[in-house]
């Protein structure tokens, strides 16, 4: 009999976030997969990845039902005294707080670290920023890419003597939410001890100086910067795409013995002996030639031949797969990370859960991405406004209801 899936160990832990993009809401998408109510706290417009569209699906931004499964929302204008009233309302009780606004935005309207630790001296604020917290360019604003390209991934990313690339995706910005999660929960296991909260701060450089951790010692070794070298590696060839007749087919050949069984399942033994191929320290410092010829050698397969000739050789390779190669492989599918989740709009939603199982089970997700505003009633209930109080909050234009059938003029759908 299978065991019942585990709730998540962070039920009964409250998380405000106040967010948009992609950095803080990844993190809180975490710690609600995690057991935690998470309640989304969104200006009127909505969360910026709201309108990053098309691609949509049913009318919804793929890129903000990606990051915001197993959250309430709550249209809040907290810079209204009423809409003020209600976020502190929220804050005093709350374990965590995350945001990933402009640097500096959410403390000039009058939420500083020092007002919230004096309001709630038990709050874990996780702050996201794109420079850091010091420094020349601490108040700046950043995206993803400009932080890539700040901390030098793009100078390494790219062909061989082609302009330089960001990777496709939201990698510091993902890798960003990443740590705030870990860092949140570091932070309520001191909590734990302590009876106080802290002060958590993250940010894209830093992340990006994670990832970036092998060239940062190259370079403090008195080490040339890496080059672009398209999907090969720096110390190891042959190690990257090469073409067949009929796509691309990636190989990593980390030892000589590896590279002999490599020339074998491509009938190309001849090549062993000769100039710049002996040794991987040979074929690096000939890294064109080896590539070139290896290349040549590739294209008379077919893809299905030699990913079958490779295999039995025993040579690391994959296919290049596209992403709906991806959606529909057998290990993907396998692996179960793909799981249907209920949508008021999207009814085949599926979404990609936690990367862990925990004895063999994923965490239970429970609720899809809300739509703007889905459950600003039912949260504003249990701060114990009454329906009048609500109403007035309308009025007041601090607060908007779900839309029903027709939105409102003052909150308009996102996407027609």
């Amino acid at each position: 009999m299978t065991a019942p899936q585990h709730p998540g160990s962070l039920r009964g832990l409250r998380v405000i976030e106040i967010s948009t993009s992609v950095a803080a809401p990844f993190g809180g998408q975490i710690l609600g997969d995690l057991g935690a109510e998470v309640i989304k706290v969104e200006r009127p417009a909505g969360d910026d990845t709201r309108h990053w569209a098309p691609p949509a699906w049913h009318g919804e931004s793929i890129a903000f039902m990606s990051f915001n499964r197993n959250k309430k929302s709550i249209v809040l204008d907290y810079k209204t005294e009423s809409g003020r009233a209600v976020l502190v309302d929220l804050l005093r009780d709350a374990d965590v707080l995350i945001q990933n606004l402009r640097p500096g935005a959410l403390a000039k309207a009058g939420f500083t670290w020092e007002y919230l630790h004096e309001l709630n001296p038990r709050l874990v604020y996780c702050e996201m920023s794109g420079y850091g917290h010091q420094g020349p360019r601490a108040q700046q604003p950043a995206y993803d890419p400009l932080l890539q390209a700040y901390s030098g991934i793009v100078s390494m990313t790219g062909e061989d003597g082609g302009e330089p690339s960001r990777v496709p995706v939201s990698l510091l910005d993902m890798g960003t939410g990443m740590w705030m999660a870990i860092s949140a929960l570091e932070a309520l296991r001191r909590r734990d001890q302590t009876g106080v909260g802290c002060h958590v701060q993250n940010s894209l450089l830093q992340t990006a100086l994670t990832w970036i951790t092998s060239p940062l010692i190259g370079a403090a070794a008195g080490n040339p910067p890496p080059t672009r070298l398209g999907s090969g590696f720096r110390g190891v060839v042959p190690y990257g795409a090469f073409p067949t007749s009929d796509g691309h087919i990636f190989v990593s050949a980390g030892n000589n013995d590896i590279f002999h069984r490599l020339l074998g399942a491509i009938d190309s033994l001849d090549l062993a002996g000769r100039e710049g191929f002996a040794t991987n320290p040979d074929r690096v410092r000939n890294r064109r030639l080896v590539q070139d010829t290896l290349g040549e050698r590739t294209s008379r397969f077919t893809l299905a031949a030699l990913t079958a000739r490779l295999a039995a050789a025993g040579v690391p390779h994959s296919p290049v797969n596209t992403v709906d190669m991806v959606y529909e492989d057998e290990q993907v599918r396998a692996l179960g990370m793909l799981q249907a989740l209920p949508h008021a709009q999207v009814a085949d939603l599926e979404v990609v859960n936690l990367p862990a199982t925990f004895d063999g089970e994923y965490v239970p997700l429970t609720k899809a991405p809300p739509c703007l505003g889905e459950d600003t009633v039912e949260v504003l209930r249990a701060l114990g406004r009454t329906d009048d109080e609500i109403d007035a909050l309308v009025d007041d234009g601090a607060v908007a209801r779900p839309f029903d059938t027709a939105p409102s003029p003052a909150f308009p759908a996102v996407l027609a």
